[in-house]
């Protein structure tokens, strides 16, 4: 039997094979439109298209056969089937592909290489062009990376395509947008019951629109770019019950360091990640989107959040394309499930080198840090800065470190610098961090959380001690290959760039 989990030193149960039965049953009945591909494509594309047409049975209506996870129904909807079940492979029909600088012009080669020069994309409308690694750069080759993406898009006509030209002032950019997982959400790309591929292991991220969304390769991109469809496996499906009131020194980013501590970088590998429970149905969709952004860090084909009110509310201005939300049956099967009582956890970070290497922050508090990092699809989202600025606030104190801060968007900047903070007596984020001495809001961009070229903005070109809000500390992941990454939440961050130590963001929020 499941039992609930305290936090002194983080541990909790794992139930195999067990059926859960508290979740009601809403099942999905649309229909999708049958995929034709209409493009001149090579034989062995064709082969592989004509494999999958003749396997195909007409899709069906009606009752399910069998309980399904939401991830099952997904792609059973995708792959215009009545059910699917673990381990099966079937052909699903892509709703959104994205694709990125770092990734996109390798997936364009293979694209023109297969399907032909001159060959168009399936659906011009479905595709989504994003620049974001390696932007405010020198580098030729990165340069090159966005041209390339340009070019492509204009002869494609894409006409989703967040361009950048003038490095100097993104503001200049209407167009570009900044991180592509975080940009995704805000231009209305991520929709319940739909199913998102991209070029970048976080694609992930969007899991916590109840939607399929998860990272694939170049090799697979160039074949969506074609078709619109994929050959993928249904994973199993581990299921993460988080109950409980959630302190108010904890952020999402606590949680998820939480349980891939408990399952390992490798304890969901290919397989759904279901969050649910009290606690997950309080959070705002960026910190479920922090939820999701790490389930590969644990291994994981995708994350799920189900849709709910939180959800509908977030996308009310944001995009008018009709979806259908599904969510998981009542008797459908779990691999395994794991129980959290979240009101015992307590600020966790994880040491170098490994995102499992868990530990509570308090328990840190002799580490001596060199700077502070605050940003990327993780931890650079408007809930994040205003998380570090409510403790900058909280404290009254200067930071005694440099301490970096990079928007992931565009719309996340404006956001620093317009929204109120609350109980500030009307200051905004960028007062605040001012105050506290923090570093100017940077362009908005990956920046140095993947390293990039040596000129990108604040990049470990030395052998430091970072606290960070991003999401992998493996040696070199934010550039100099001795550097040591101590992956946190905002509040985690801001407290340690306040002492100059890791610490725990109670002292200041109590």
């Amino acid at each position: 039997m499941a039992s609930s989990v305290g936090f002194a030193h983080p541990t909790s149960s794992l139930i195999i094979n067990k059926k859960d039965k508290s979740l009601s049953v809403v099942p999905s009945t649309s229909q999708l439109s049958i995929y034709k591909c209409k493009k001149p494509i090579s034989n062995n594309i064709s082969m592989a298209m004509a494999t999958r047409q003749s396997e195909r049975k007409p899709a069906t209506t009606g009752s399910m056969k069998s309980p399904m996870t939401m991830t099952e129904k997904i792609l059973a909807k995708g792959a215009e089937k009545a059910e699917v079940k673990a381990g099966d492979n079937v052909w699903v029909n892509v709703d959104v592909f994205m694709t990125n600088d770092i990734s996109g012009p390798g997936s364009i080669g293979i694209f023109q290489k297969e399907f032909g020069e001159n060959a168009k994309v399936w659906d011009r409308e479905k595709v989504v062009v994003i620049p974001d690694h390696y932007i405010f750069t020198s580098d030729e080759r990165a340069n090159r990376n966005v041209d390339i993406l340009r070019e492509f898009s204009l002869d494609q006509n894409i006409k989703y395509f967040y361009d950048i030209t003038d490095l100097s002032n993104f503001k200049a950019n209407p167009d570009y947008k900044g991180v592509c997982h975080i940009a995704l959400a805000q231009e209305g790309h991520c929709r319940p019951g739909e199913i998102l591929l991209g070029t970048d292991s976080h694609t992930c991220t969007a899991g916590a629109f109840g939607q399929f969304a998860t990272g694939i390769g170049n090799t697979e991109a160039g074949f969506v770019l074609g078709t619109g469809a994929l050959l993928l496996k249904v994973p199993q499906t581990l299921r993460f019950v988080m109950n409980g009131e959630m302190p108010d020194y904890l952020l999402a980013k606590d949680l998820i360091l939480q349980i891939i501590g408990e399952i390992s970088v490798a304890g969901a590998t290919y397989k759904s990640m279901e969050f649910v429970g009290t606690t997950v149905e309080s959070l705002n969709m960026e910190e479920r989107m922090t939820l999701c952004n790490m389930v590969i860090e644990a291994g994981g084909k995708n994350g799920v959040v189900a849709a709910d009110s939180t959800t509908f509310k977030y996308l009310e201005d944001k995009t008018s394309v009709p979806y259908e939300p599904v969510y998981s049956d009542g008797l459908a099967s779990f691999h395994s499930e794991f129980r959290f009582d979240i009101s015992k956890l307590e600020p966790l970070v994880a040491k170098p080198h490994s995102p499992d290497n868990r530990a509570l922050a308090r328990e840190c508090k002799h580490i001596k840090i060199d700077r502070v990092y605050i940003g990327s699809c993780t931890g650079g989202k408007t809930q994040d800065f205003l998380a570090a600025a409510k403790l900058f606030l909280a404290s009254g104190k200067k930071v005694k470190v440099p301490t970096f801060l990079v928007p992931a968007t565009q719309k996340v900047w404006v956001d620093i610098y317009t929204l109120i903070v609350p109980g500030s007596g009307g200051k905004t984020c960028s007062q605040i961090f001012e105050e506290a001495s923090c570093d100017t809001p940077a362009s908005p961009s990956c920046a140095a959380c993947m390293g990039g070229p040596k000129d990108t903005y604040v990049r470990m070109n030395e052998a430091q001690v970072c606290v960070s809000t991003t999401n992998r500390n493996f040696p070199g992941r934010m550039g100099h290959k001795e550097g040591q990454i101590y992956l946190a939440s905002p509040y985690t961050a801001a407290a340690s760039a306040l002492t100059g130590y890791i610490t725990d963001p109670r002292e200041f929020l109590h």
